[in-house]
């Protein structure tokens, strides 16, 4: 499916490109720095209008199963559409964003703009467990992550889809947000943290941010999609999050080209008061891309 042409392509995305552009963290790609979370929040509202693009292009809540190609796989995502029902819980089934992620980081090392193989990752809530499987597969050794009962169907995606076929590696371990983390999850730091449809309630922000600096270090380049549902939540996040953090939003130009959705934001977050330049990788062109100092 050509997912570009039935959601507005990225023409949103390009129309906001007068910002800075560079590489940020680990990522070689393009980048616009957020300036303020008000300002981004009209940005990717007003530009891409999420509202009037289709809802749950990649997913269907009420299948058993999400099936995807991705890493020269057929991948096979159980989902367990009955726990919906339960209030609070999200991760039981697939979201849009998941599968823009996973298949952006597929893009991204396909491109040649991010190398995952022999780096450490960790993926927060991670649900059904998509993005880190994908991460596996790309070459990461990663530990997927959520609550204690989430971690069954978890566990049977990482079996099913990546035991025996992966250049990486994928573990699951309990991780409650505002907790102490198992050092093991810290030390050292993973180069890696990703997120999909993380930020869900202004309740969680505080504590998803106190993980997210918690599992940080100077070598840690963070991926969070997200759907475009509440400017507010977000906007909470965002105004939160740069107290600590760069924050950049990654163009839709920059995503596979068969999974861009105007309902779906990307964004990538480094620490501030990283003590060191953030490099080109794998003989990025310096003539189209810039460094920028973290302090």
């Amino acid at each position: 499916m050509d997912a570009a042409a039935e959601h507005g392509g990225a023409d949103g995305d390009a129309a906001a490109a007068a910002a800075t552009v560079a590489a940020m963290g680990a990522y070689g790609g393009a980048v616009r720095a957020a300036e303020s979370a008000a300002e981004e929040i009209l940005l990717l509202w007003a530009l891409r209008q999420p509202t009037a693009h289709r809802h749950n292009a990649f997913v269907r809540h009420s299948a058993q199963t999400l099936t995807l190609d991705a890493c020269g796989r057929h991948l096979s995502i159980l989902q367990s559409p009955s726990a919906m029902s339960a209030p609070g819980v999200t991760g039981a089934v697939m979201w849009d964003s998941g599968v823009v992620l996973g298949k952006f980081l597929e893009h991204a090392v396909d491109s040649g703009r991010l190398l995952l193989r022999g780096r450490r990752a960790v993926e927060l809530g991670a649900g059904c467990g998509l993005v880190g499987c994908i991460a596996a597969l790309l070459g990461a050794d990663v530990v997927l992550t959520d609550l204690p009962d989430r971690l069954k169907l978890l566990k049977k995606n990482v079996e099913l889809n990546v035991e025996g076929h992966s250049r990486g590696s994928a573990t699951v371990s309990e991780l409650t947000w505002g907790d102490d983390p198992d050092p093991e999850l810290m030390e050292p730091p993973p180069e890696f943290v990703l997120g999909s449809d993380v930020i869900y309630s202004e309740e969680a922000v505080e504590d998803l941010l106190t993980t997210l600096k918690q599992l940080s270090g100077t070598h840690t380049t963070i991926f969070l999609a997200g759907e475009l549902r509440n400017d507010v939540v977000l906007e909470c996040f965002l105004d939160a999050a740069m107290e600590d953090f760069l924050v950049g939003c990654i163009d839709q130009t920059e995503w596979h080209p068969d999974y861009r959705s105007n309902r779906v934001a990307l964004f990538v977050l480094v620490l501030k008061n990283r003590e060191k330049q953030i490099e080109l990788p794998f003989g990025g062109s310096a003539q189209k891309r810039t460094s920028v100092q973290v302090s």
